[in-house]
């Protein structure tokens, strides 16, 4: 194997050649094709990738340090699956963090008055371009529902419930194996780890991120 010694562990853009082509079917969401990639030794390889526009999610963590949790039916994974509050980046244009405090709103009826960045991962980078942005939002302000812009639940959106939990007894879950969304572990995991000195570490999003 090649060896690493003295790169430092930081991700960088890479793009190996695509040979000729690709095969590609599109969905509703997300379009799948199979690119023939060129190795650095010059074989060709085949690999299948699923285009995704990116989403976003939120740690909602308030006073006494109780996350909120939303339970939705998740087809694929035929699971009714405890989550953070999350959507797809499926407005053009729209910036990452109108779309977390569009979802907050919608999805629990929340606003919130500050935003720190949590995580920014590639939920997985083997299969899918899918890149998710987690935000921190503290402040929150329930939100009675004539003032969410008239948004109307649909489909398994129809079917939440809400739960405040403590951020402790979240992470314990999860070390338990009670919860399984990958979004919900990262952002969960990444705010009981920023929380041991205060969010000290974290960046406050910027009015012009907004």
């Amino acid at each position: 194997m090649p060896g690493g010694a003295g790169l430092p562990p930081h991700d960088i853009a890479e793009r190996w050649p695509v040979v000729g082509q690709p095969r590609q079917a599109s969905g509703a969401f997300v379009t799948l094709r199979t690119d023939r990639v060129q190795m650095p030794g010059g074989e060709v390889a085949e690999r299948d990738v699923v285009e995704h526009p990116g989403a976003v999610a939120v740690v909602a963590l308030d006073g006494q340090d109780r996350v909120l949790l939303i339970r939705q039916y998740r087809h694929p994974a035929g699971h009714l699956l405890w989550e953070i509050p999350a959507g797809i980046r499926d407005v053009a244009g729209e910036p990452p963090l109108a779309t977390a405090e569009r979802e907050l709103l919608e999805e629990a009826g929340y606003r919130a008055r500050d935003w720190y960045v949590l995580a920014d991962f590639f939920s997985s980078p083997g299969i899918t371009t899918e890149r998710l942005l987690v935000y921190l939002a503290r402040g929150l302000t329930w939100v009675p529902e004539p003032g969410r812009g008239g948004h109307i639940p649909r489909h398994e959106e129809a079917q939440l419930l809400v739960r405040w939990v403590p951020l402790r007894e979240v992470v314990s879950r999860f070390l338990a194996g009670d919860l399984h969304n990958g979004v919900t572990a990262v952002g969960i995991l990444s705010a009981y780890a920023a929380h041991q000195d205060g969010f000290a570490a974290l960046r406050e999003v910027a009015l012009g991120e907004r």
